[in-house]
């Protein structure tokens, strides 16, 4: 069993008598589902179970029929302990979070203990249907792409396997037949996630603007771009506000995200030029001409992965959690990641092997913001293998 904290984070609050919705929010392929059929066999009370994940989308008269069928599931006898229902998929119904809204306040005027779990592979879309209809009765729980512990002790991958093949569970049986194993990864997980997750349940102007988008992200990881220049890469006359969107709702989904620079004020950090960061190294090798090996050999790339790796592992660590990562820039010195908690920081840099464009700017950050460590991973300092089997918590105690 994996994503143990999770399991039993959930199973911990299903069972407790007060009521709240549990939401398991994460990208597609990393155990929402099997998490909640774990939990199913572990729970002494009826669970019933329903996916709204079809290729027809689902209506409000569906959602409305699987809670009514969790309710006829509690009997006189058994009432005290309720039952539990899970919802797959939830944010593909139309208007979901008003329907769930108003059943969930029947049932607590009613004194029923139904208690109820919902799946949802693009957490933006989950939570803007929770903080529009459903504010004080739910609970998220993240779940995040598979980390390098994980999927040693799951398949007995090697640092170098985890660094190209990155975090998917459900591709590892092909990586022996890599042509299969990327196929895999563009056409059932980058194509469903953008063609079903993003661009059906949300407006988007401009989809092929968003797949390059997409592409821009995966090809730049781990490197600085303006919108502007965005723009020019995408050879796109357009609204940088909109880029920004595309974006957020591409982080939302688990694909690419947009590092801010650290600056210490928040208005200053949302108005900065994003440092690319895809959120799984997979979505790099997948679509490219690589080998494993052939990666390995080029230095400039692998050392791509390797910061791509680091920076996947500081952001999927820290979701859910009171951190934020970042990175900084002044003139020509950098730091690639800047970990903050609250008043503390951690500055981080990775040796990869990798030409570098700037200078380190260890100590300027640290002369001008007075970090609680200074780390370097790689070479020289913490073992890649070390920082990536160790969750964020450790850097920051």
């Amino acid at each position: 069993m994996f994503k143990r904290m999770t399991f039993h984070t959930l199973l911990k609050r299903v069972q407790e008598p007060r009521r709240f919705i549990q939401v398991l929010a994460g990208p597609r392929q990393t155990g929402k589902t099997t998490i909640a059929r774990q939990i199913a066999e572990a729970v002494s009370f009826p669970v019933h179970f329903a996916t709204a994940d079809e290729p027809t989308l689902r209506d409000r008269n569906w959602l409305i029929q699987q809670w009514e069928t969790a309710r006829l599931r509690l009997t006189e006898g058994k009432k005290e302990k309720g039952v539990l229902l899970v919802l797959d998929e939830a944010q593909k119904i139309p208007n979901w979070s008003e329907a769930v809204k108003r059943l969930w306040d029947e049932d607590s005027a009613a004194g029923f203990p139904l208690k109820v779990v919902l799946l949802g592979s693009s957490p933006l879309l989950v939570q803007k249907g929770l903080t529009e209809s459903l504010a004080g009765r739910f609970e998220v729980i993240p779940v995040t792409h598979w980390s390098y512990p994980e999927m040693k002790e799951a398949f007995g991958w090697t640092l170098e396997q985890y660094i190209f093949f990155g975090g998917y569970p459900g591709a590892a049986g092909f990586i022996k037949e890599q042509d299969r194993w990327a196929r895999y990864i563009v056409d059932s997980l980058i194509e469903t996630t953008l063609s079903r997750d993003i661009l059906l349940l949300t407006r988007v102007d401009k989809p092929a603007l968003l797949r390059r988008l997409f592409q821009l992200g995966c090809d730049y990881s781990g490197q600085i771009l303006s919108y502007q220049k965005m723009l020019g890469q995408l050879h796109e006359a357009g609204n940088t506000t909109t880029l920004a969107h595309y974006l957020n709702l591409l982080e939302g989904a688990g694909l690419v995200a947009g590092l801010p620079k650290y600056s210490g004020k928040k208005v200053r950090q949302r108005a900065s030029s994003p440092k690319l960061q895809v959120m799984n190294t997979a979505l790099m090798t997948a679509p490219s001409p690589y080998s494993l090996a052939s990666a390995r050999r080029d230095r400039e790339y692998w050392g791509r992965l390797v910061e791509s790796a680091v920076g996947a592992h500081l952001i999927n660590s820290t979701r859910g959690k009171k951190a934020e990562v970042f990175y900084w820039l002044e003139r020509n010195q950098e730091v690639d990641f800047v970990i903050g908690s609250g008043k503390e920081l951690v500055c981080l840099e990775v040796k990869s092997g990798r030409t570098r464009q700037r200078l380190s700017g260890m100590s300027a950050f640290a002369k001008g913001h007075k970090p609680k460590r200074q780390l370097l991973v790689g070479q020289e300092g913490i073992p890649l293998e070390d920082f990536l089997m160790s969750p964020v918590e450790r850097w920051l105690a």
